[in-house]
């Protein structure tokens, strides 16, 4: 046998036999759950041995036992099985619904990411969403999933972060508030945290900030709702309120942004690996949020 004919794998139904016949240690049971005869699995076991010239079985009064050359052999055939029939069902079986867990402040998950869903059905028909949605800091602090999205500036001690938006704030009302773009007597919208800069808003644009009536609010969607209502004016965030200017729910009362070094980061534990269908997820997320954003 030359050494080209010896390098070829050898014929899948000897291979089966063999890791059958290997795994419940008895030709009989192998041929049973083959579908075989004892006899074929037998001549499957002999011509292989034949072709790596090798004994792989010891011969027993009851049953079989695998050969120091066989017990190497098996966890190899064993692989390479599990890997076509992985990989058989990974391209061509209909995917099970996997879930995929994840907290997300309130504010992006009404503005962008509930928006975005028919886009994940259409690209990842198998994944589905548990979110739930963050109210305060702290609430990270409870045990939760592996994945979640957090505003500031990337900076989360002991998590990985992929920055998913970049925050311009730009003052914004309802269109009956802007008519004659004189909005200095319309009470100032505040959001408690992070957002709360009318200050640096109107030191940044040279503006002088007058005292005025104001209303404050514990989540950004809150006081968006106001400003839609025509409740003041809104330091919006963009890109959160985006759909409500394409759709002319609310209008720009300056061309001036203000850029923030804050922003919505997807994170996720520094010390964790994530399952096939979160890696999915974020994937699906960094294009869809982070790539669509601007």
């Amino acid at each position: 046998m030359s050494a080209r004919a010896f390098g070829t794998m050898p014929p899948l139904d000897w291979l089966r036999s063999f890791e059958a016949a290997a795994r419940l240690s008895n030709f009989t049971a192998a041929a049973a759950e083959l579908g075989l005869t004892q006899a074929a699995v037998s001549q499957h076991i002999r011509f292989l041995e034949e072709r790596l010239k090798t004994r792989l079985f010891e011969r027993l009064a009851r049953g079989v036992a695998l050969s120091p050359a066989g017990a190497a052999y098996l966890p190899h055939i064993q692989s390479a099985f599990a890997t076509i029939g992985n990989s058989t069902k990974e391209l061509f079986e209909p995917r099970a619904l996997q879930t995929v867990s994840i907290r997300v402040p309130i504010s992006f998950a009404l503005l962008v990411l509930v928006p975005a869903l028919p886009d994940l059905a259409k690209a990842l028909p198998q994944i589905q969403l548990d979110l739930v949605t963050i109210h305060r800091p702290t609430d990270y602090d409870q045990p939760g999933s592996a994945l979640d999205i957090r505003f500031g500036n990337g900076s989360f001690p002991g998590r990985d972060a992929d920055r998913l938006t970049v925050e311009r704030l730009v003052p914004v009302a309802a269109p009956t508030l802007a008519g004659d773009g004189d909005w200095a007597s319309l009470p100032l919208l505040l959001v408690a945290g992070a957002r709360e800069m009318w200050a640096e808003w109107f030191a940044a644009a040279g503006l002088a900030c007058h005292s005025r009536r104001s209303h404050r609010f514990d989540s950004f969607v809150a006081a968006m709702e106001a400003a839609r209502a025509g409740a003041g004016a809104l330091l919006g965030s963009r890109p959160l309120i985006d759909a409500a200017l394409r759709d002319n729910a609310l209008v720009r009362l300056s061309d001036f942004e203000l850029s923030s070094p804050s922003g919505h980061f997807l994170t996720r534990p520094s010390s964790s690996r994530l399952s096939g269908a979160e890696q999915d997820f974020r994937r699906w997320l960094l294009s869809r949020i982070a790539g669509g954003s601007g």
